[in-house]
């Protein structure tokens, strides 16, 4: 009795693609920590002159972009990267957490205190311009990650991608404020900003980001939500191209 064939998936890209891959996140990482330097040192300044919880937080949480950044960059600068994921995980999970316990802090401090933020016409259009920028880096950097099955560089992506979320947020809060003078709309944005940090801080911790690229057979991988091809939905057919 023959038995039926069984196709085997190749384990993951090339040597070559994975080279290619790994210099694209290195070249990423270098994007984001750029413009996140340039981000934090704009954000605390104005938030510190307007008395905005909410912009500082976000300026805080560049510093803590550029640190998960710098996590990735040095894993991907080893000969192994693999065996420096978890550790590289480790830091971008601590960060997210540092970021919303002293924004939670602050937010609370402001809301009890009564102390109302001013208009920051700097803060609005930095959110603005976060908004515009960052989702084409997270989107690049998620795509190569995942198609690398790095865990590390997805969760950095997705801490880049937060950042959109945040300027988002903040430039609503920061609104509201300058146009209706709701001054406590200001420390509720920097609270909305703790509890999505907390929220992908524990994705990061657990690693959970993306999956590993494809090492068994077709048949053994449970298939995802609309024919992915891993079950955590993350590498889908539409990022390995």
């Amino acid at each position: 009795m023959s038995l039926p064939l069984i196709n085997l998936t190749p384990a993951g890209p090339s040597p070559q693609r994975r080279a290619v891959l790994a210099r694209r996140v290195r070249l990423l990482v270098a994007a984001t920590i750029t413009y996140n330097v340039v981000e934090a040192v704009v954000a605390i300044t104005a938030g510190t002159i307007a008395s905005s919880t909410a912009l500082i937080g976000f300026g805080l949480d560049s510093v803590i972009e550029v640190s998960s950044a710098a996590a990735v960059a040095w894993q991907f600068a080893g000969r192994d990267p693999e065996s420096r994921e978890k550790a590289a995980l480790r830091v971008i999970a601590v960060s997210f957490f540092a970021l919303a316990a002293y924004v939670t802090v602050e937010s609370v401090r402001a809301l009890v205190g009564g102390a109302e933020a001013e208009h920051s016409s700097v803060g609005m259009v930095l959110a603005a311009l976060s908004l515009a920028v960052m989702p084409g880096l997270s989107y690049a950097q998620r795509r190569a990650g995942r198609e690398l099955g790095s865990r590390s560089a997805v969760a950095d992506s997705k801490q880049t991608l937060l950042c959109t979320y945040l300027s988002a947020v903040l430039l609503v809060g920061l609104g509201l404020n300058s146009l209706f003078g709701w001054s406590w709309a200001d420390p509720v944005a920097a609270l909305v900003i703790a509890a999505v940090a907390v929220k992908e801080g524990r994705e990061a911790w657990r690693g959970d980001t993306c999956c590993a690229p494809t090492t068994a057979l077709v048949a053994s991988q449970p298939a995802g939500p609309a024919g992915e091809g891993c079950a955590d939905g993350c590498c889908t057919p539409g990022d390995a191209r």
